[in-house]
């Protein structure tokens, strides 16, 4: 296993809940407890309440109280979306449109604060629409930042998480390492078992968090 503290990435996760903000944040506060500058991004957020009269997602707001990098919250999260499904569904009943190219804009306005350690949180998995051509990972391949996938720890993960790694390669982006979740409230038989089958399958090295 290896630990991560330093470096600009994109984070995956082999499905929804498969706990990328929790994982992304205990990496921030890692690095953060190591002296080194922080900052954790959610370009895009499907789910919405409102807070002190303002409409926020609590993923977006999870990253910000791990980061000690302090961004305005358009800058962490630059596309709200009010109901929580996907994406594209959630952008069609707003009339909006998203394009990859333009979210990869914002997020870089954001990185000119040059931390040392960098997260950008997708929405969901890989290949979850944005729109009618595009999907998350045309984000990530337009940052074309390494990246760091979220194996949510439950029946059925190691076939989405040898997918979803063969996915990131054949789009061109190195697989920087990859974290075993266990899901709360969700027991996977085996779980040390299944986590040692990654461990051989995965050709990337497993991250300490």
């Amino acid at each position: 296993m290896t630990s991560l503290l330093s470096g600009h990435y994109f984070l995956t996760g082999t499905d929804t809940d498969a706990g990328k903000t929790w994982v992304a944040c205990a990496l921030l506060r890692q690095a953060r407890a190591a002296g080194l500058s922080t900052l954790g991004l959610k370009p895009v957020a499907a789910g919405a309440e409102q807070v002190a009269g303002e409409w926020c997602n609590e993923d977006a707001q999870q990253l910000m109280a791990a980061s000690s990098v302090q961004l305005p919250y358009e800058q962490v999260n630059p596309i709200l979306l009010r109901e929580p499904m996907a994406p594209h569904l959630a952008a069609r009943r707003e009339q909006r449109t998203l394009a990859a190219t333009r979210i990869a804009g914002y997020v870089r306005g954001a990185m000119a604060a040059k931390p040392d350690l960098l997260l950008v949180e997708g929405a969901g998995g890989w290949r979850v629409p944005l729109n009618d051509r595009e999907t998350m990972a045309d984000l990530a391949v337009a940052l074309q930042l390494p990246v760091i996938l979220v194996v949510g720890m439950r029946l059925g993960c190691l076939n989405h998480a040898l997918l979803t790694a063969e996915a990131i390669m054949r789009d061109g982006l190195p697989l920087a390492g990859w974290v075993a979740n266990t899901v709360p409230g969700t027991a996977m038989a085996a779980e040390a078992d299944n986590i040692a089958t990654l461990e051989q399958w995965l050709p990337a090295p497993r991250i300490r968090v």
